[in-house]
């Protein structure tokens, strides 16, 4: 072990100016002293790379003892207590970084030499290939046989990065080594098309998040995904992302028993879909709510009526505003429902009459009798909020309600919401930050009530925020004390360790968290299903090394960069950096990353594209795979974005340049 004050004094050599260049007290000249007369050229240059050859000797030595030391707290999860190459890599790699080298990299590049830039994969392969060139130059005696070389080649960090991405995702594109992950849309449920044209495009990779539909819908998602692959002949990896502590705002209070139907439309107003809902028999006044529908909004029909329906039945029907509109009835989704379709944007009112005409009718005014529709609830009222508005969070029993003023416009009651957390207001203090709907409306906790806690609105866009409910709420300075994963996603987890082959762990923070769900997948017999870390807090980020290093020696690894909720967490600019760090702390550790948030966001929603989308792009192809969320143009995403991948391929691998010759 070295002594106890050498990495301090290595510290202090490597932040020396350039043009001195110390070792135990010794000064040196530097490359550009070549004027003075007293000393030749061949001596400054060979003095020169003595000390290089030194300075690195030394950084070596004191990086090996510092990761031996690092990893002596995690030999009981290795087998036999034996470390892996990558988690010694890793401890490796956080000791190189316990330095400055920035003044290194320069005297290095300035003799000719690897400035350890892109030693990450390797990094005693990169420190010993340094060393060797240093030995040749400066010790006439020293030959190829003399060298050391570290155990791992330069190259088998990354091969073990890239045989870890292919046992976590599949086989690369055709042209990529880059995977393409996309979020699946409920209507991958039923529309089988949509998921071969997904395949088709390049998805390597399905994500079903837990947070959103349900069992039977997830069913039916995989069972297009599993159709498709063999037909297709493609492979395609199923990732089911348990919602964890997924803290969201409450219910609304309801407006007029209305339905808003919303077509989709492209840029120009064309309609590209048409709106979809369920009509389903209401038995008296039990309304028969079908199970496995996701965000379709179910329509109670009279018996009498669902019984007459049939492909190709349009029921017509005023809306709220006058409007002559029609339903066309396109399918029986079971026998108590029926899929319809709108080609309209509608108000449907709760209760209003419909004229059934038969399939094939052309005649105006043919109809097979009138009939008045079930009940409904209404859309819940707008809640808008501008800087310097107060908003109370309370606890979730309580509805949720726009602001109240009087005839003067003052204020009498603030705006309100519920918080899914209870005793939310017990942890939180005055001052800390409350970010809400993923940091679309920043707030400080500005008092503490009986009725719950007052929010101060500080950051927010110009024309303000409409609060929904199911958004989700972050308390990134408060330690919220919650288990690693709720009662929703233990039983989600039950169905994702038969369906899934990967398991997307949200809001892990610390290595005892990870300890909790392998032992949940070891009772349930699963213990070869890989888990996908999510990194989406402060915490988890400091703790990232440790939740690494006690977890690749016992369990199948991959990190995802949760880009949203990091950005809430530590600041747009805090992630522009830290995103960075993940990657090459992951490089370093061979794991697997998944670039998510947004990419292309854009294209996939609606359909424009957007120069700094494009850029973002170009930089996620530095991980094994991109992440892109559903949307109406996800097709045109994913071809965007492998037409990025493909491109920029040539010119970039991690951070390595690649000098393809250029065509200008």
């Amino acid at each position: 072990m070295a002594p106890p004050n050498k990495a301090r004094m290595l510290k202090a050599r490597f932040r020396e100016p350039l043009h001195r260049i110390c070792s135990l007290g010794t000064t040196y000249p530097s490359l550009n002293a070549m004027t003075d007369t007293n000393i030749s050229n061949h001596d400054i240059y060979d003095d020169t790379l003595k000390q290089l050859l030194i300075d690195v000797t030394d950084l070596r030595e004191e990086i090996t003892a510092h990761a031996s030391s690092r990893l002596d707290k995690y030999q009981a999860y290795y087998r036999a207590g034996v470390f892996n190459k990558s988690a010694v890599n890793l401890a490796h790699y956080l000791a190189l970084r316990q330095f400055d080298l920035r003044h290194l990299q320069d005297r290095l590049a300035q003799a000719g030499l690897s400035s350890l830039g892109r030693s990450e994969a390797s990094v005693l392969s990169t420190l010993d290939a340094v060393t060797d060139v240093l030995k040749r130059a400066t010790d006439k005696s020293y030959s190829l046989d003399d060298k050391n070389p570290s155990e791992s080649g330069f190259n088998r960090g990354l091969q073990l990065l890239e045989q870890h991405s292919i046992e976590l995702f599949g086989p690369f594109h055709e042209h990529s080594k880059v995977h393409v992950m996309v979020t699946l849309a409920t209507e991958t449920a039923w529309d089988y098309e949509l998921i071969l044209a997904l395949l088709d495009k390049g998805m390597t990779c399905a994500r079903i998040n837990c947070a959103h539909d349900d069992a039977p819908v997830w069913r039916n998602m995989i069972r297009n995904i599993r159709r498709a692959e063999t037909e297709t002949g493609k492979i395609c990896r199923i990732l089911m992302d348990l919602a964890g502590h997924k803290i969201r705002t409450g219910t609304v209070a309801l407006g007029p028993p209305i339905h808003h139907i919303k077509v989709k439309k492209d840029a120009r107003g064309a309609v590209i879909a048409k709106a979809r809902l369920l009509l389903t028999a209401n038995h008296g006044d039990r309304h028969n709510h079908v199970e496995g529908s996701g965000p379709l909004f179910q329509i109670p029909i009279p018996e009498a009526l669902h019984s007459q329906l049939g492909p190709g039945c349009r029921l017509e029907f005023v809306d709220a505003r006058g409007k002559a509109r029609h339903l066309l009835v396109e399918q029986a989704e079971s026998d108590k429902a029926w899929l319809a379709s709108c080609g309209q944007n509608s108000y449907l009112e709760s209760g209003c009459e419909v004229a059934l005409v038969p399939t094939g009718s052309a005649d105006e005014g043919d109809t097979n009798g009138r009939f008045n529709l079930g009940t409904f609830a209404g859309m819940p009222l707008e809640i808008r909020l501008f800087k310097n508005d107060l908003l109370l969070l309370t606890e979730n029993d309580v509805i949720g309600q726009p602001a109240k003023y009087d005839e003067n416009g003052a204020l009498i009651q603030p705006a309100q919401i519920g918080c899914t957390l209870s005793s939310f207001s017990a942890k939180l203090k005055v001052g800390q930050p409350v970010w809400i709907d993923d940091g679309k409306l920043g707030t400080v906790v500005e008092a503490i009530t009986g009725q719950g806690t007052l929010l101060r609105v500080n950051q927010v866009r110009s024309s303000g925020v409409c609060i929904q409910s199911d958004k989700g709420i972050n308390f990134p300075d408060t330690q919220l004390g919650l288990p690693p994963l709720s009662e929703k996603d233990l039983q989600d987890l039950d169905f994702a360790c038969t369906h899934a082959d990967l398991i997307g762990f949200s809001f892990v923070e610390t290595l005892a968290d990870m300890d909790y769900l392998m032992a949940g997948l070891a009772k349930r017999n699963a213990t070869e299903l890989p888990i996908i870390a999510k990194i989406e807090t402060n915490l988890a980020l400091k703790n990232l090394p440790d939740i690494i290093l006690g977890t690749i020696g016992r369990h199948s690894l991959g990190i995802m960069i949760a880009r949203g909720d990091l950005a809430v967490e530590l600041g747009s600019a805090r992630l522009a950096e830290i995103q960075e760090e993940l990657l090459w702390l992951c490089e370093a550790a061979h794991v697997p990353v998944i670039w998510a948030t947004q990419v292309l966001e854009s294209i996939a929603k609606k359909g424009v594209r957007s120069r700094p989308e494009f850029t973002d792009a170009a930089m996620a192809v530095r991980a094994e795979c991109v992440m892109l969320n559903k949307g109406p143009y996800i097709l045109d995403a994913i071809e965007a974005l492998v037409n990025v991948m493909v491109r920029m391929q040539e010119h970039q691998r991690k951070k390595f340049s690649r000098l393809r010759a250029l065509h200008w």
